[in-house]
C-alpha cells in the first residue's frame, strides 16, 4: 500500500465506522469505511511514551519483521477551543474482518475475563475475553512453534519497556475447502515466499507522523507483487511439509546461504497469500487473526499500588496488574496451554 492509497482510505467520503468497545478505558474507537484501519483515541501520556519509545519500536519491527505488534501507522491530533484530542491510527489485526466467527481479548488472567456473549442473530460485534475461550484452543500444526517463538519475541521486548496489561487479540474463521486444500504449485511456493521476503519497514521521517515517508510501503503491508522473483530459497521445516517438498531446488539449493539464516534469526514465515497476512495464520481447519494491542501501560507507582491492593483483594485468583516479567511469561504461558 502506496502513501496515496493510505491517505485515500483515511480522507475517503464514506463515513467512519464507530465501534463500541467493552475495554475500562475512555477511550474513542473507529474503523475507516474500509475497515483497513483502527483510530484509537489516546492520552497525551500514552502519545508521549510511544513517541519516546519509536526508534526502539522500529527497530523491533525492523529486526522481526513478522512481529505480531499492532503497527502504528500515524500519530495526530484535533485541537478544539480549550484543549487538544489526540488519537492514533492502526492496522487493524481484524482485516478482512467477513467472515470472523468470534473475537477475543485475551490477557491470560481470570479477574474480570468474562464477558456476556451476544444474542444468537445479533449484529452486534462483541470481543470476548480468556475466561470465555477455556476449552478452546488454537489448532495450528505445523505452525504452532514460531507462533510460541514469536510471542515469546515481542513479550520480551515490551518487558524491556517496563510495561504490561496488553493484549493477544484473536479471531477465528473457518476456513472455504479450496483454503484447506490450497495449489501446491511451484509458482505459488515462489509468491508466498516473495511476499514473506518484501516485509519492509521504514523509520519515520519526524517524530510526530509514522506515515511520511514519500513512497515508501505503510509499515506491515505487503507491497504489491511485481514482475520479478527474489532468488531467495526457504530451507524451514514448515515449508517443506506444506509444500511436500516438490522442488529439489525450492528445499535444499543455498540453505546455509546468508538469506536463509537471515530468515530464521527473524523468525519469518511462509506468509499465507492473503490480505493481511502478517497478522493471518491458517491452521488445519481455521484461519487465525492474530496480533498484540494496548502496549502503553507503565509499571510504575500507581500499577505497582494496585498491584498489592489486588493480592489483598484476589488471594487465589490472577489478574492483570503483575509486574511486567511476571506479565510476560503468564502471556507466553497461556499461548503454549492453548494452542496445539
Amino acid at each position: 500500500m502506496t502513501e496515496k492509497e493510505y491517505q485515500h482510505s483515511l480522507s475517503s467520503e464514506d463515513c467512519y465506522l464507530q465501534f463500541i468497545s467493552n475495554s475500562k478505558s475512555k477511550a474513542d474507537f473507529f474503523l475507516t469505511n474500509d475497515k483497513q484501519f483502527f483510530l484509537k483515541t489516546q492520552s497525551r501520556r500514552e502519545i508521549r511514551f510511544l513517541l519516546s519509545h519509536l526508534k526502539h519500536y522500529m527497530e523491533h519491527l525492523e529486526k522481526y519483521p513478522h512481529s505480531l505488534l499492532v503497527k502504528f501507522l500515524g500519530v495526530h491530533s484535533i485541537k478544539f477551543t480549550r484543549r487538544r484530542k489526540y488519537f492514533m491510527v492502526m492496522q487493524s489485526i481484524f482485516y478482512p474482518d467477513e467472515r470472523i466467527c468470534a473475537r477475543y481479548d485475551i490477557k491470560g488472567c481470570e479477574v474480570s475475563r468474562w464477558t456476556n456473549p451476544a444474542p444468537e442473530e445479533s449484529q452486534v460485534v462483541v470481543v470476548l475475553k480468556d475466561l470465555n475461550f477455556e476449552g478452546k484452543f488454537i489448532t495450528l500444526d505445523k505452525q504452532r512453534p514460531w507462533l510460541l517463538r514469536q510471542v515469546q519475541i515481542d513479550t520480551s521486548f515490551l518487558q524491556t519497556l517496563n510495561v504490561l496489561d496488553y493484549s493477544l487479540l484473536l479471531a477465528h474463521q473457518p476456513l472455504h475447502e479450496d483454503e484447506r486444500h490450497p495449489s501446491l504449485s511451484f509458482a505459488t511456493f515462489i509468491l508466498r515466499a516473495k511476499k514473506s521476503l518484501t516485509v519492509r519497514y521504514t523509520r519515520p521521517v519526524t517524530g510526530r507522523s509514522l506515515n511520511t515517508c514519500s513512497s515508501a510501503a505503510v509499515p506491515g503491508v505487503v507491497p504489491e507483487e511485481d514482475s520479478s522473483i527474489q532468488n531467495t530459497e526457504l530451507d524451514s521445516e514448515t515449508s517443506r511439509a506444506e509444500f511436500g517438498e516438490q522442488s529439489e531446488g525450492a528445499s535444499k539449493v543455498g540453505s546455509d546461504s546468508a538469506e536463509v539464516l537471515e530468515f530464521q534469526a527473524q523468525n519469518r514465515r511462509l506468509l499465507p497469500n492473503y490480505k493481511n497476512p502478517i497478522h493471518v495464520i491458517d491452521g488445519p481447519e481455521q484461519r487465525y487473526f492474530i496480533g498484540i494491542i494496548d502496549i502503553f501501560t507503565v509499571y510504575g507507582f500507581k500499577k505497582r499500588l494496585e498491584h498489592l491492593w489486588k493480592r489483598l483483594r484476589h488471594p487465589r485468583q490472577s489478574f492483570s496488574t503483575v509486574s511486567p516479567p511476571a506479565y510476560c511469561l503468564r502471556l507466553c504461558q497461556w499461548v503454549q496451554d492453548h494452542t496445539k
